[in-house]
């Protein structure tokens, strides 16, 4: 009897992994065929005992590991990584925040996957999965216990978009991103991603 169930449990998770299996690649393929990508975002945080008040703006990624994160609520917050280092500007402090990319706690730091080579197997080491409609909602754990967070669920789309994001930090903090108006390779140019401290804003340096 026990075998049998046995049995039954790894056909069960078998046919889990064969149907999951099209979806991972489904998303690679999408995102590791874009060199640019534009999409709106929304934003919230809860963390620290508190839930942060949600943000919003225009995401920007060029490959290789460049993104541009603009935002109209707070007006004037950008945050932006050039590929070496992180830089965060708060327009309420006048202050500039730069820390290396790879030393950065940032949780927006961990969806600079998508700037490189997107490949589940090789970052990921367990995954979940559940239907929701036509969506499919896959939670993540990386194979790497260094890192800032310890968990990523996506929503996707039948079209493979990533529609929602979940990123659970090592520090049991919970950052979510809403996407909407995806455009896969818009012009976006370099000039984009050189950040350029605003006039008598302060910088702090972090990690370096």
């Amino acid at each position: 009897m026990r075998q049998r169930a046995a049995w039954v449990c790894l056909l069960a998770w078998a046919a889990s992994a064969a149907e999951l299996a099209p979806v991972l690649r489904g998303i690679e393929n999408r995102y590791n065929r874009a060199q640019t990508l534009e999409v709106n975002f929304e934003q919230t945080y809860r963390g620290q005992g508190r839930a942060w008040k949600p943000e919003r703006g225009r995401l920007l990624l060029r490959k290789p590991g460049k993104m541009r994160w603009e935002y109209s609520e707070p007006p004037g917050k950008l945050f932006v990584t050039d590929g070496k280092f992180a830089w965060l500007y708060t327009p309420e402090s006048n202050e500039v925040e730069r820390t290396r990319l790879k030393e950065t706690e940032d949780l927006r730091a961990p969806l600079a996957f998508l700037l490189g080579k997107l490949d589940f197997e090789r970052d990921f080491r367990r995954f979940i999965w559940r239907r929701e409609g036509e969506d499919y909602w896959v939670v993540a754990e990386p194979k790497s216990d260094r890192l800032v967070y310890a968990q990523v669920e996506f929503r996707v789309d039948r079209e493979f978009r990533i529609r929602h994001v979940r990123i659970q930090g090592q520090d049991r903090s919970l950052m979510e991103f809403r996407f909407e108006g995806e455009r896969l390779n818009p012009p976006l140019p370099e000039s984009l991603f050189v950040f350029k401290p605003p006039a008598g804003a302060r910088l702090i340096e972090s990690n370096l």
